[in-house]
């Protein structure tokens, strides 16, 4: 995949059927906290409420089309040092680097942004190993499992948590 087609951007309303083509498809809503989007008017209501004004989620795009999001949700307060992770990519891009990609431009530019943070921290289930791989690429270290952690798709599940610090070095 040539990373020169891969970039980040806010979501817009017209993203809206791009949007839906990937978030109704219940293999990569499979871990998300929110469910699969099923309709192209609760798309446009998760654009319009949830996605366009948190302004921390972005719209990842191949030759600017929404094919997932990252997003990287800064703490507040006293913990304006860290920031969560979360992603997702459209299955049919799944093992062509675009993830990898992405997350890597992703993390880059939270440091830059968020001028006090010092961590970046995901968690993922133990089951998704896809998505460990895929933070492991980017150079997040593991730090160890979480028991019973998560609530996701009505069961508490057991987590790992990676970490990337402002002083790492992307792969």
């Amino acid at each position: 995949m040539d990373p020169s087609r891969i970039s980040l951007r806010q979501f817009r309303l017209p993203d809206v059927d791009d949007f839906l083509k990937w978030a109704s498809d219940d293999k990569v809503t499979r871990y998300l906290r929110w469910n699969t989007i099923t309709s192209r008017e609760e798309a446009l209501s998760y654009l319009q409420k949830v996605a366009i004004p948190q302004t921390y989620r972005r719209s990842i795009c191949l030759d600017d089309r929404s094919i997932g999001y990252v997003s990287i949700k800064p703490g507040s307060g006293n913990d304006k040092s860290r920031a969560r992770l979360g992603y997702a990519v459209s299955a049919e891009y799944w093992g062509q680097g675009i993830a990898t990609a992405a997350l890597k431009m992703a993390v880059a530019n939270a440091f830059t942004e968020y001028q006090r943070l010092v961590r970046v921290e995901a968690l993922v289930e133990v089951e998704n190993v896809g998505s460990q791989r895929v933070l492991e690429k980017v150079g997040f270290l593991k730090e160890g499992l979480l028991r019973k952690y998560g609530f996701c798709k009505g069961a508490i599940r057991d987590m790992i948590v990676y970490s990337f610090l402002s002083t790492d070095m992307i792969k």
